[in-house]
């Protein structure tokens, strides 16, 4: 209990110093390798113990109620820094925040999202919230509500982590989310793991059924790559397709390569 209170106080001192920060991790099309969306990842940069991985503080934040004003400037942070590579003239890529509990549970959320997009000047079209199949299991009514409002709004939804929530396929039909990204749970040991390979076959013939975009996440290996591009998944993230880097990095991925003369 004692680790946690510290905690909870230094995250709060943590966002007044303005100690967090962004770093982005790319989507890749798995045919043409460009990159059409970064998905923004919490940092903290403590002054004593260095960059701490969000393992070790996103629970405390989402005990104590601070992700919400936590997750509110890594919504607005990222919209910002989508618009400075938008007026820099770099190509578009969407922008995916990651949305908590609380967050997805906060009767302001709608509002917020509207606030950073209008600070910002981005388009609802630019920003994709991804959520958890958990989020959406604990009050199914009130969670569609959320996502036909968000998406009534321009902004994408994505469903974080398909396959390891607690939501059945009927899921699917109520809440008219945009795609879904596939668990690296299930990527992990492709294309070698028969289970695994069956998985994401009918993942992929699931979203293309329903025209819905996919992403496998935690993709590594070349093996994985050629696997799900095969089997037509669009989006592929992962530390072989990109790794999460600091702001002043993407523009180099976002550049489209050049052809030598």
């Amino acid at each position: 209990m004692r680790h946690e209170a510290i905690t909870e106080s230094e995250l709060s001192a943590a966002l007044e110093r303005g100690e967090f920060l962004l770093h982005y991790q790319p989507q890749v099309d798995a045919r043409t390798g460009r990159v059409a969306a970064v998905e923004a990842l919490l940092r903290w940069r403590h002054p004593r113990r260095g960059l701490v991985s969000p393992a070790a503080f996103i629970p405390a934040a989402e005990e104590s109620g601070l992700i919400v004003p936590i997750g509110d400037w890594v919504l607005r942070a990222a919209c910002r820094q989508t618009r400075r590579w938008r007026d820099a003239g770099l190509p578009p890529a969407r922008m995916a925040v990651n949305l908590s509990a609380r967050q997805f549970s906060d009767v302001l959320l709608a509002r917020r999202v509207a606030d950073a997009l209008a600070e910002s000047g981005l388009s609802p079209a630019d920003l994709e919230l991804e959520i958890t199949e958990s989020m959406m299991a604990r009050d199914p009514d009130a969670a569609a509500r959320v996502v036909r409002s968000l998406r009534a709004a321009g902004v994408r939804v994505m469903i974080d982590d398909f396959g390891t929530g607690y939501s059945s396929l009927a899921s699917l039909k109520r809440f008219p989310v945009d795609g879904l990204k596939l668990d690296r749970a299930f990527v992990r040991h492709l294309p070698f793991d028969r289970h695994d390979a069956s998985i994401s076959r009918a993942v992929v013939a699931l979203c293309r059924d329903l025209e819905l975009d996919l992403v496998a996440e935690g993709v590594e290996t070349e093996d994985q790559r050629a696997f799900l591009t095969a089997l037509g998944c669009g989006l592929l993230q992962g530390y072989l397709t990109g790794a999460p880097q600091p702001p002043e990095l993407i523009p180099d991925l976002l550049e489209p390569p050049r052809v030598a003369a």
